[in-house]
């Protein structure tokens, strides 16, 4: 049987209920039975199946999605929370794979590979100067748990080269960026996106600093764009007290089901604030509506994206998948957090430009949502909105000061990168001699301006000139994302946001309030 009559078969069961077809169906049947039997070329089955399956889809939301079956498991990894390889961070400079750091426990580290080595040749393929690409190195390195892979490697002060044979395990990806204390009372977590892993690594970062003596909370959901809604109610519930709503779900097939939180949580009564900007999505703007609806907590920052629709995955005999749109989100005062779509993709994912043009992302009075309904908050009766995201309690203006045409011409070039890899390649061993703590090296790291002259020369080779007046007002960002880089190489995800979080406006204002008890109070009532 055609695939096509295959997934035909499946989403007439599961979504039809066995009913009979309509009559529509009967004839995108018989269109499909015309082409088959009559066109006057041979056709590539699958591949009408998909593109009839994509139109249907493209007719409903912009969340409603085809998968083919060679990118489910892709898709699926950084959610899973696992993935199994080899164990590296890794970067492509010169046409050369170059090791980040090894991931900590991971097979690489066991077998001594270390940050700065060259993996020049992978189960005796050479892999050095061929046009190496990031997918290139996943295929290779990535396998089964268990299977081996030879590689071979160039160290800096090695006469020779060296040979490895890594055994492939499963490998962690960490959800949780950066988890430490900001001051001796505030402690700080960047969730990036939320995982299967994601409410484990936080109830652990949560126990280590409260144990420091942590009594407020900055939780920072920047431009983290969701993921598991289990994950993410697991980390509302740690905030909340029995049995109340965090959020509910309801459609036109789907009966409304209630999520009420469970216990006493971890963190019930310290001073919480939550981060958000136009990238924190989802199940992002699930766990900032729950706070906010509550009054458990402040938002700060810029309105949420606006992502409110509950997909269900629908597996197809082939291996792809489909991703359906079965039902909205609500928090719990009622709120829809879903934004408009009723005018395509293109103009539902342009809306965050328009928001920039429209002056939204730098004065606060710019927010305007179309059809907006007003609710109250549940405890203190605040004035909240529904219907385009989750809108902050204390906006905060993007900070654009900094981010001159030079600067984004070198991130777009990815001359940061290439410049700090330049760095420790030449200074690696040098530096973990020098700076045996990360606090030593924030306090007493002296290569800022070598490493600014670095960027500029590199720049300067790929035709990127600089510009005086753009330079002056964009070296101190610079020299700080610089230092960060190195940091993150050297220690880890948490030590680069120690080093560039003071210099940002967003959470220097965070850290001010949520200390201020009087104003942190006075905005909640």
């Amino acid at each position: 049987m055609r695939l096509y009559f295959l997934v035909f078969f499946f989403l007439s069961a599961i979504l039809l209920k066995g009913q009979r077809l309509e009559s529509e169906f009967n004839n995108v049947e018989i269109v499909w039975k015309l082409i088959t039997n009559f066109y006057v070329d041979s056709v590539n089955n699958e591949y009408l199946a998909r593109e009839a399956i994509e139109a249907m889809l493209l007719q409903l939301d912009p969340h409603s999605v085809y998968i083919p079956a060679e990118d489910v498991k892709y898709m699926k990894e950084p959610l899973d929370g696992n993935f199994e390889g080899v164990g590296i961070e890794f970067v492509i400079y010169q046409d050369t794979l170059i090791v980040v750091s090894p991931i900590i426990g991971g097979p690489s580290e066991k077998v001594g590979i270390r940050g700065g080595d060259r993996i020049v040749a992978v189960d005796g393929k050479n892999i050095a100067s061929i046009g190496l690409k990031n997918s290139d190195v996943f295929s290779l390195l990535k396998g089964k748990k268990g299977s081996q892979v030879n590689l071979k490697v160039i160290r800096k002060g090695m006469a020779t080269e060296m040979d490895f044979k890594v055994k492939r395990d499963k490998i962690p990806i960490y959800s949780i960026e950066a988890a430490y204390m900001a001051t001796a009372e505030t402690g700080y977590i960047k969730i990036s996106r939320f995982a299967a892993t994601t409410y484990d690594e936080f109830i652990s970062a949560l126990k280590k600093m409260k144990a420091e003596g942590m009594k407020n909370l900055v939780l920072d959901l920047r431009g983290n764009g969701g993921g598991y809604l289990k994950s993410a109610l697991g980390i509302v519930d740690e905030f909340m007290g029995g049995n109340k709503l965090m959020l509910y779900t309801q459609g036109n097939a789907v009966k409304r089901r209630n999520y009420f939180s469970k216990k006493g949580g971890l963190f019930q009564k310290g001073e919480l604030l939550v981060l958000l900007d136009e990238g924190s999505a989802s199940a992002s703007e699930i766990v900032a509506g729950a706070i906010q609806d509550w009054d458990r907590g402040i938002i700060m920052g810029r309105r949420s994206f606006g992502k409110g629709l509950v997909q269900r995955p629908f597996s197809l005999p082939n291996g792809a998948e489909i991703r359906l749109t079965i039902a909205n989100y609500y928090t719990p005062s009622g709120r829809s957090i879903q934004k408009p779509y009723n005018k395509g993709k293109e103009t539902y994912y342009g809306e965050i430009s328009a928001r920039l043009k429209n002056g939204e992302l730098t004065t606060k009075d710019s927010i305007h949502i179309k059809n907006a309904s007003y609710y109250e908050t549940l405890v203190n009766k605040r004035t909240v909105i529904g219907g385009g995201g989750i809108i902050p309690d204390v906006f905060v203006s993007i900070d654009t000061s900094y981010f001159t045409y030079y600067y984004r011409q070198l991130v777009a070039e990815g001359i940061l990168n290439r410049t700090v890899m330049h760095y420790l390649d030449q200074n690696r061993d040098s530096l973990e001699k020098e700076y045996t703590s990360f606090e030593k090296f924030n306090e007493e790291f002296g290569d800022n301006e070598k490493l600014l002259e670095m960027l500029i020369k590199q720049g300067s080779d790929y035709g990127i000139q600089a510009d005086d007046n753009e330079l002056s007002i964009s070296s101190v960002m610079m020299s700080a994302q610089l230092k960060a880089l190195v940091a993150r190489d050297l220690w880890g995800t948490t030590e680069y946001y120690k080093v560039i979080n003071p210099k940002l406006t967003i959470y220097n204002k965070a850290i001010e309030l949520i200390e201020k008890r009087d104003l942190y109070s006075e905005i909640l009532n």
